[in-house]
């Protein structure tokens, strides 16, 4: 078999048996190693055992009231015939009780089962790739490799919360009068960088790219967010507008990934590739008190979205793919970065495998991620419904989906104010924004 290669490890796709994460009932019982392996190295809670014991009783208990059932129906026709030849059908009506009080109670302790086993289902996570290194927190992740070079500047770099204040491209007070902490008001050239990245990002993706351009709704209702995996585990971090159950989308992936929620796209499409610009609304809830200066942490930030529905022969290459389409932005940005693998227990709830971005904060010293390319395999797919037909006539199978941002403008413009800032307090802007910003060269 043909291998990918992943940069440190050879990656193979998975065969046809191994056509994971399949998290349904089948799966589970013959994997029940590699599925209590997934929930541990992801660090998540669902209890493994109670859903197998729920399981075991409701394959027993199926199996009893299908034999009540039958047995239901031969009483029936006795009755039915003691009736039509004058007997006395009064014992087997009395057995016909029986059975029926017995038969209710069964369907109504499966239904109890099979509610809490579907809660539960929810609850387990994808299944990491077999290249996914297992490890607990970043310092287990695998830095793939790195871009470019630390900026060399001759003087003692300030960081973007400095810059933005003396430039006046942004003004935290207001946004907190407006908003409250921890939100974000672009000003002037300030607004207009945003702007002009995000068009910038946009041209690449679908001009060079070939992605598809959409302008998707701010707003997913419970089913969407469920699909692409937010729901039931993260919904604490989103915001709920709770008159009409409808939730501020996290990232604009929610909304592309359930444009084909319950479609069956024709195999001649594949891979299908979309690019939306949306706002993003994330609470951070348990992060306050952590990266709260400037704009490494807010609650709402713009970001390029990109999507990939393939099929599962091509995902790990597209994948790969995906991510070349996010480092050329900040190649052409002519930012620093690195490329990280994410080991298991950094691994999203939805992932099969992850890498992330992060580019070089001079004012900060540190890395920062603007970017997280992640394959779902057929996890996303299963949950929304999502299947294709490799040709005419063949049986439907689920896609596979992938997302990166390519890339989120927060901590992009970080580096850039980090970056290309003087000596003398100016700003530089990149040369391939300067289209985007009117020609100007140099903000001061």
């Amino acid at each position: 078999m043909e291998g990918v290669d992943w940069g440190w490890a050879v990656c193979y796709p998975r065969t046809k048996q191994e056509e994971v994460p399949v998290l349904e009932p089948k799966f589970i019982r013959s994997n029940i190693d590699t599925v209590r392996s997934a929930i541990g190295n992801k660090g998540e809670k669902v209890d493994l055992d109670e859903y197998l014991a729920l399981d075991e009783e409701r394959r027993s208990m199926l199996t009893e009231a299908d034999e009540l059932k039958a047995e239901r129906n031969r009483v029936s026709k006795e009755i039915a015939e003691a009736k039509r030849g004058g007997g006395d059908p009064v014992k087997k009506i009395e057995s016909m009780r029986g059975l029926s009080q017995r038969i209710k109670e069964m369907d109504d302790r499966l239904k109890a089962i099979e509610e809490r086993t579907s809660n539960l289902l929810m609850w387990f996570p994808n299944v990491p790739h077999p290249s996914v290194p297992v490890g607990r927190g970043e310092d287990d992740n695998v830095i793939v490799r790195y871009w470019g070079e630390k900026a060399e500047l001759d003087f003692q770099p300030v960081p973007h919360w400095d810059i933005g204040e003396a430039l006046d491209l942004v003004d935290f007070k207001r946004a907190s009068v407006i908003a409250g902490s921890n939100f974000s008001l672009f000003k002037g050239l300030g607004a207009r960088l945003v702007r002009g990245l995000v068009g910038f990002m946009l041209d690449m993706h679908t001009r060079r790219h070939g992605y598809t351009e959409i302008w998707p709704p701010s707003l997913a209702n419970r089913d969407s967010m469920a699909g692409t995996g937010q729901l039931p585990k993260l919904e604490e971090d989103m915001y709920l507008c709770s008159v009409d159950d409808f939730f501020l989308i996290p990232t604009a992936e929610v909304p592309l990934t359930n444009m084909h929620r319950g479609d069956t796209i024709d195999g001649d499409r594949l891979p299908v590739c979309y690019a939306a610009y949306s706002p993003c609304f994330r609470r951070e809830a348990g992060s306050y008190g952590k990266d709260t200066r400037g704009l490494n942490r807010v609650h709402q930030f713009d970001k390029v979205e990109l999507v990939k529905f393939v099929e599962p022969e091509t995902s790990y290459t597209e994948l790969e793919s995906l991510v070349g389409n996010a480092e050329a932005v900040l190649q052409a940005l002519g930012l620093h970065y690195r490329v990280n693998l994410l080991c298991t227990g950094e691994l999203s709830f939805a992932a099969a495998k992850c890498y992330d971005l992060e580019v070089w904060s001079p004012g900060q010293k540190r890395w920062l991620e603007v970017s997280s390319c992640s394959n779902f395999e057929d996890f996303q797919a299963r949950r929304a419904g999502i299947r294709y037909r490799p040709s005419t006539g063949s049986k439907t199978r689920y896609v596979h989906t992938l997302n990166g941002s390519g890339v989120a403008l927060p901590r992009t413009i970080v580096a850039i104010m980090e970056t290309y800032q003087t000596g003398d307090g100016k700003l530089r802007v990149p040369e391939a924004l300067v289209p985007f910003m009117d020609g100007v060269e140099v903000i001061e």
